[in-house]
């Protein structure tokens, strides 16, 4: 799948199959995080992944938001350093990364950003110099995603020149 294909129809899922993601693909979403521009190319991050039943259930149970996570077939958790005033956009953009490239593997994501820190500090051994910027859950979806995207259309949210400018 071509990156534009990639992007345009990617969804966040929440529901996966117990299909098994193979670890090459798993490594290439690492990597797609590695490679990831950051601001003042700091790459300022850490990512854990977590690939046992256990530690993903851990992980869930450290989400209000998240139970969803627990039938994934590996997640990743971000972690970046605060004392950079970037570092909640550079996450989002190593995470968008990471989803991309999985999709183009037909691995599907969702992605949380609402944690009990704490219990994820003690949990995953995560330093007081990193915050927990997001946590994204992979696995193949467990029905067949057609990928269709309910956005406005390009005219109302882009201009040309200058705002309110038609494209």
């Amino acid at each position: 799948m071509d990156t534009f294909a990639s992007v345009v129809t990617k969804l966040d899922i929440r529901e996966f199959s117990k299909t098994p993601v193979p670890d090459d693909v798993i490594m290439k979403v690492l990597e797609a995080a590695r490679y990831t521009g950051s601001g003042n190319n700091k790459q300022h991050w850490h990512f854990i992944l977590l690939r046992t039943a256990e530690g993903i259930s851990k992980l869930a149970s450290s989400c209000p938001y998240g139970g969803w996570i627990s039938g994934a077939d590996f997640a990743v958790v971000v972690l970046t350093s605060p004392k950079f005033p970037f570092h909640v956009f550079d996450a989002g953009r190593a995470v968008q990364d990471m989803e991309v490239v999985a999709w183009s593997y037909g691995v599907a994501s969702g992605l949380t950003t609402v944690f009990q820190e704490e219990s994820m500090r003690i949990e995953f051994n995560i330093p007081r110099e990193f915050s927990v910027s997001a946590a994204v859950g992979f696995g193949f979806p467990v029905k067949k995603i057609i990928g269709k995207k309910d956005r406005k259309p390009l005219r109302e949210i882009a201009s040309l020149e200058r705002f309110g400018n038609p494209l």
